[in-house]
């Protein structure tokens, strides 16, 4: 046993002798559980990324609406987060800006059985979706893919069930559920449950999970902006190129990962690969108006905002790396 723990010990040796001393320490939340999503932030962590920059980050997953609030007030420098939270939180008043584009397509969408035949947004009349609840990221693309479908929500019935959507669909207690395109389907496949997906970003360009930070560390600190940025971008790189590496320096990291059956490790390697379709690794992390645009719109006609804002202040691209 003494033998299998000296890699590990070697590389926490490494990484806390290539973390300067007086290293900037960062609190970063990610609004979710520890996930194989996560597997960029995990690689920068063990290869070093951060360390190289100065940065010590620790990962906080707490819910993303408290994360919006604390770098709004400045108690914390970055958070990923989604767009639309960006824009909800600046028409509070939160000076938060978006400065790195990590999903190049918004990562929400609607799975069915296959029987059912539900291919575009039209074929959800008269249907029972399941949806975790009224609010965030499934909340916004589900109402995107209605609109796309020229359909209202008295068009069908909509319920909300938690995180249970698996079970809710292989238990036929809905035709159809919103889930994060990357996810439920793979599982469902496992169940041996031949689906249809159908994702936003084929309907319409959104603003999808980035890393945002404060008004305030801009003018006051834009290299650690930058320095943020470049680790975090290397992580997401390294990890498309090398999702194996990816794969398996997660398991540190994320709980049972690694004591999950083979069959298990499938789905969660498939995952990774269906996470890494959906980054924006060839962009470089940059933020298009076009989708900043559609965001806004949707938000305004959802009612979730009184007026549109100045969308060049809600993001940058001046950050990213050369």
């Amino acid at each position: 046993m003494k033998r299998k723990s000296l890699p590990v010990l070697l590389v926490c040796a490494f990484l806390f002798a290539c973390t300067p001393k007086g290293a900037d320490v960062i609190r970063l939340p990610v609004g979710y559980i520890p996930n194989i999503q996560f597997a960029p932030l995990y690689v920068a962590l063990e290869k070093g990324f951060f360390a190289q920059e100065g940065l010590q980050v620790e990962i906080d997953y707490s819910m993303e609406t408290d994360s919006v609030a604390l770098v709004g007030a400045g108690e914390l420098n970055f958070a990923v987060v989604s767009g639309e939270q960006v824009l909800l939180g600046r028409a509070q008043g939160l000076p938060i800006v978006y400065v790195m584009t990590w999903y190049q397509h918004y990562p929400v969408g609607i799975v069915s059985p296959a029987e059912l035949n539900i291919t575009k947004p039209e074929d959800l009349r008269g249907r029972k979706v399941g949806i975790p609840g009224l609010y965030g990221a499934s909340y916004i693309g589900f109402k995107a893919l209605l609109n796309a479908g020229g359909l209202e929500e008295e068009d069908l019935t909509l319920e909300s069930i938690g995180f249970t959507q698996v079970e809710a669909l292989i238990n036929g207690l809905v035709d159809a559920a919103v889930i994060y395109i990357s996810n439920e389907p793979n599982k469902l496949r496992a169940e041996g449950m031949d689906v249809n997906v159908m994702a936003v970003s084929d309907y319409l360009p959104l603003v999808g999970n980035g890393l945002i930070t404060n008004e305030e560390t801009i003018h006051n600190n834009p290299l650690l902006v930058e320095r943020m940025v470049r680790a975090t971008f290397k992580g997401i790189q390294y990890s498309a190129e090398h999702p194996e590496e990816a794969f398996a320096i997660s398991e540190k990291y994320v709980e049972n990962l690694a004591n999950l059956t083979e069959a298990e490790k499938e789905i969660q390697r498939q995952v990774l690969a269906d996470s890494i379709r959906l980054w924006q690794v060839e962009l470089g992390g940059v933020s298009s108006l076009e989708a900043w645009r559609n965001m806004q719109d949707l938000l305004l006609d959802m009612g979730l905002m009184a007026e549109p804002l100045e969308l060049t202040s809600a993001f940058s691209n001046e950050f990213l790396p050369k």
